[in-house]
C-alpha cells in the first residue's frame, strides 16, 4: 500500500506557495487620469468625458487586455498566393486584432472627427486614443493613417466625395473588396523607398498618365508601408510634373484586384501585431490627388496628423507603464517595507508621474490646436505647425527612457515577456522614428522658423500666457529666444528640446497644481536634478505629485 502524507505535512513540504506577488492589474480604469480629464475639458471636449471614461474602463478590462496580448503573440502572416498559385497578397490577423480594430473604429478613433461638427471633436478622439491605447499600440497605426488621410484627400474633391464618407464611418469590415461596396474603409500611405527613406524627393516610383484624365499607372517599390490590408493608400510617385500624390485602391471599382504585390513583411523590433510591408507596383492603377509636382505639399497634411498621434501614443505608453509600475510597488515588499512606502521608490514614481503629466498635457494642447486649426483659426494653425513638430521630437525621445525606468520598478518580474513590460519597451523607440526621426523633426522646426514667421509669433504668444508665474520659466523663455537667433543646424536638437520643455513647463504652470509645476520647472528648467529618473530634490513635494497622478499609491 502506497504511503500517504497528512494535509498538514503536505503543506509543510510545499515549495510553490505564492506570496509577495501583486495580483493582476486588470480590470482597471485607463481613464482614471486627472491630467487627461482636465485637459479634455480645458481643450473644449468636456462633452465627451462620459464616453472617454466608458472606453477607459473597457480598455482596462480583462478581455481587452487579453486581446492586446494575443494580437502580439499571434503575429500577422503574409499569404502571397492561394493554393492554386494565384497572387492574393493578403495578410491574415488573429481574431484579437479584429476585436481591437472593431472597437477602435466604432469609438471614432479613425476618421470620424472629420464628420463631427462639434468643437473639440479632434480632442475627444485624442483623449480616447490616450485610454484605448492601454490595450496595445500596433492597431493604432491603421486608425491613425485613416484619420490622417482625410485632409490630404480633400485636395482632390471628386475623390473625397467618394471615399470620405467611407473613411469617417464607425464600421470596421476587414477583407478586400470594392471600397464603394463596403460600409467603412481604412487608409494607409506609401512614401518611403529604400534609397531615400525620409528624403522622399529621391523616390523613383514612376507614375505614367493614361488616356483617362487623372488616372495613372505606377511602377516601383516601397520600402516601409504599414497596414497593407487597408483598402486604399496615399502614395508618392514621380509623375511627368514631379513628385505627386496618388490614391491607390487595393481593389478597383470593377471588382478586380489592383497590382499591389507584397514582397515581404518587416521583422520589426516591436509593433509586432501590426504588419509592415514592402509592396511592389507594376501597372498599378492610381488616381492623382492634388496637382502634379505637389505631392509633398499634399501629403504633409497627412503627416501633421500622424505626428500628433505619435505624441499621443508615446504619452499613452508612459501612462500605461506608470500605472503598471505603481500597481506593482503597491503590492510588493522588500527589505521589510512595501516598495510604495520607500522614499527612493516614491521619488522614482513621482518623477515618472511628472513626465507623464507633461506629455499628456502637451498632447491634449496639440489636439486642441489641431481642432481649432481645422475650423479656420489661423493663429492656432501656426502654433500647431511648430508645436507638433517640437512635441513629436521631445515626447517620443523621452518614451524609451521612461518605459525602461518603469520596467525596472518591477525588477526581474518586468524583464519577462508575460509581464507585458518588454512589449511596451520595444514599442517606445518606434514613435521617435515613424513620421520622421529626431533629426527630421528638428530640421522641420528650423524650416518652419525660417519660412513661416507666424509660427514663432504663435509659440511666444503661447508662452507669454505664463509670463511672470515662475522665474525659471521666464529664464527658459529668454534662453529660447537666444537659441532661436543662432539658428544653426548643428544646434537644432538643443533648440527643439528647450522649446518643448519650455512649452510643457508653461502649460503645467498654468494648469497643474503648484507642486507639479514647481517640481517640473526646478528639474527640467532649473537644473536641480540628475540625469536618471528618481532624482527629484527633497523639496519637490513628492506626496502631492503622487496623490494627483496615482491616488491609490498610499
Amino acid at each position: 500500500m502506497a504511503p500517504t502524507l497528512t494535509h498538514a505535512r503536505h503543506e509543510q513540504y510545499a515549495t510553490h506557495s505564492v506570496t509577495n506577488q501583486p495580483p493582476s492589474l486588470a480590470p482597471y480604469d485607463a481613464s482614471d487620469d486627472t491630467a487627461l480629464l482636465e485637459g479634455l475639458r480645458r481643450e473644449g471636449a468636456g462633452w465627451a468625458e462620459e464616453d472617454v471614461r466608458r472606453l477607459g474602463r473597457r480598455a482596462g478590462s480583462e478581455e481587452a487586455q487579453e486581446w492586446g496580448e494575443q494580437a502580439n503573440r499571434h503575429e500577422p502572416e503574409l499569404r502571397t498566393h492561394d493554393r492554386y498559385g494565384h497572387r492574393v497578397d493578403e495578410v491574415e490577423f488573429h481574431e484579437s486584432w479584429h476585436h481591437l480594430m472593431r472597437v477602435a473604429v466604432a469609438e471614432g478613433l479613425a476618421a470620424t472627427p472629420w464628420a463631427d461638427d462639434r468643437p473639440g471633436a479632434h480632442v475627444a478622439r485624442t483623449a480616447s486614443g490616450l485610454v484605448w491605447g492601454h490595450t496595445e499600440a500596433g492597431h493604432g497605426c491603421p486608425t491613425s493613417m485613416t484619420y490622417a488621410a482625410v485632409p490630404a484627400l480633400r485636395h482632390q474633391p471628386d475623390l473625397a466625395e467618394v471615399y470620405e464618407p467611407l473613411l469617417v464611418s464607425r464600421v470596421y469590415e476587414p477583407g478586400l473588396r470594392t471600397p464603394a461596396e463596403k460600409p467603412g474603409i481604412l487608409a494607409g500611405m506609401g512614401m518611403t523607398e529604400k534609397q531615400g527613406g525620409s528624403d522622399v524627393r529621391t523616390n523613383t516610383t514612376a507614375a505614367t498618365p493614361t488616356a483617362e484624365p487623372g488616372v495613372y499607372t505606377l511602377r516601383g517599390h516601397k520600402w516601409f508601408t504599414s497596414a497593407p490590408m487597408c483598402d486604399v493608400f496615399l502614395v508618392l510617385a514621380q509623375a511627368p510634373g514631379g513628385l505627386s500624390c496618388f490614391l491607390v485602391p487595393r481593389v478597383l471599382p470593377d471588382g478586380s484586384r489592383n497590382t499591389f504585390r507584397i514582397q515581404r513583411l518587416k521583422d520589426k523590433l516591436g509593433n509586432r501585431s501590426n504588419a509592415s510591408s514592402e509592396p511592389e507596383f507594376d501597372g498599378t492603377v492610381a488616381w492623382l490627388v492634388g496637382p502634379e509636382g505637389r505631392g509633398v505639399k499634399t501629403i504633409i497634411d497627412m503627416v501633421n496628423c500622424t505626428r500628433l498621434d505619435c505624441v499621443m501614443s508615446s504619452a499613452t505608453l508612459m501612462r500605461k507603464t506608470l500605472v503598471e509600475a505603481a500597481h506593482h510597488v503597491r503590492h510588493r515588499s522588500a527589505f521589510g517595507a512595501r516598495l510604495a512606502d520607500q522614499p527612493l521608490m516614491r521619488n522614482v514614481l513621482a518623477d515618472l508621474a511628472l513626465e507623464s503629466e507633461a506629455a499628456t498635457t502637451l498632447t491634449l494642447r496639440l489636439a486642441g490646436a489641431a481642432d481649432r486649426a481645422v475650423r479656420g483659426d489661423a493663429h492656432e494653425a501656426a502654433f500647431r505647425r511648430i508645436a507638433t513638430a517640437a512635441g513629436k521630437y521631445w515626447v517620443t525621445k523621452r518614451g524609451p527612457a521612461f518605459t525602461a525606468e518603469a520596467l525596472e520598478c518591477l525588477g526581474g518580474n518586468g524583464y519577462v515577456e508575460e509581464s507585458g513590460m518588454p512589449r511596451h519597451y520595444r514599442e517606445a523607440p518606434l514613435l521617435s522614428i515613424w513620421e520622421g526621426s529626431g533629426n527630421v523633426n528638428a530640421l522641420d522646426v528650423l524650416r518652419a522658423l525660417s519660412r513661416e514667421p507666424g509660427t514663432v509669433e504663435a509659440l511666444f504668444a503661447e508662452l507669454a500666457l505664463a509670463q511672470g508665474a515662475d522665474p525659471r520659466l521666464d529664464g527658459a523663455v529668454t534662453r529660447l529666444k537666444g537659441r532661436l537667433a543662432e539658428g544653426s543646424q548643428a544646434g537644432a536638437r538643443r533648440l527643439v528640446e528647450l522649446m518643448a520643455l519650455t512649452l510643457q513647463a508653461s502649460l503645467l504652470v498654468r494648469h497643474a497644481p503648484p507642486a507639479v509645476a514647481d517640481a517640473f520647472c526646478a528639474t527640467r528648467l532649473g537644473g536641480d536634478w540628475g540625469h536618471a529618473f528618481g532624482t527629484l530634490p527633497d523639496s519637490a513635494g513628492l506626496d502631492a505629485i503622487l496623490a494627483r497622478a496615482l491616488p491609490g499609491i498610499d
